[in-house]
């Protein structure tokens, strides 16, 4: 049938979605009342028109500013760097992080064709430069990308390009996660617990 292929073709282009999770989603819809399904609908249609990128930072906002930009309680001499709208949302949960926050939009990675001129660098610089005439200027940056290749590729780009600017470059510990076991970790994450342990 038709209708349920196209849907399907659409919703395996989640992350995530395989073409049976697409089939059981999609015959989900076909058994639920009529009401749920506009609902979504409704609520999908919602998103994308009142979901934007925030001015500042750059990450989702309902209006100009995001909520953590419009917050005059935030501490504005800090500021976390990260990949994705996402990563805001993630840290915020942890509720242990009141700085600012800077989205890049994605990672260095020059097999793909993404350089510097792609991502959210020249802002960053430019919010640096903009603090400093400010009662609060930006005294730290913590770079807070995902410990892979392009994410250490991305950090240390940063971190050199921030040499000449006056703050403290600083990266999110890596290592060996709380309740997780020696004998279960990879070499890898050993060597980052090695490298970043502190004193007691």
């Amino acid at each position: 049938m038709k209708a349920i292929e196209d849907l399907v073709s659409l919703l395996t282009r989640l992350p995530g979605i395989g073409r049976k999770s697409a089939l059981r989603i999609a015959y989900s819809l076909l058994k639920s009342d009529i009401a749920f399904s506009e609902a979504l609908a409704d609520h999908i249609r919602t998103l994308r028109s009142t979901i934007h990128f925030c001015a500042e930072c750059g990450s989702y906002a309902e209006s100009e500013l995001c909520q953590v930009c419009s917050d005059a309680s935030r501490d504005r001499s800090i500021m976390c760097v990260v990949e994705q709208p996402q990563d805001v949302i993630t840290i915020e949960a942890s509720k242990e992080y009141k700085g600012l926050y800077h989205v890049l939009g994605g990672l260095l990675s020059p097999l793909e064709g993404v350089g510097p001129d792609k991502l959210n660098i020249g802002k960053l610089i430019q919010r640096i430069h903009s603090s400093i005439s400010t009662s609060v200027p930006i005294r730290e940056i913590i770079i807070a990308t995902n410990p892979t290749i392009e994410g250490d590729t991305t950090a240390l780009y940063l971190k050199k390009l921030l040499e000449k600017e006056p703050v403290k470059v600083t990266r999110l510990a890596t290592g060996i996660p709380v309740g997780g076991d020696l004998e279960y970790a990879d070499r890898l994450t050993l060597a980052r617990s090695f490298h970043g342990r502190s004193a007691l």
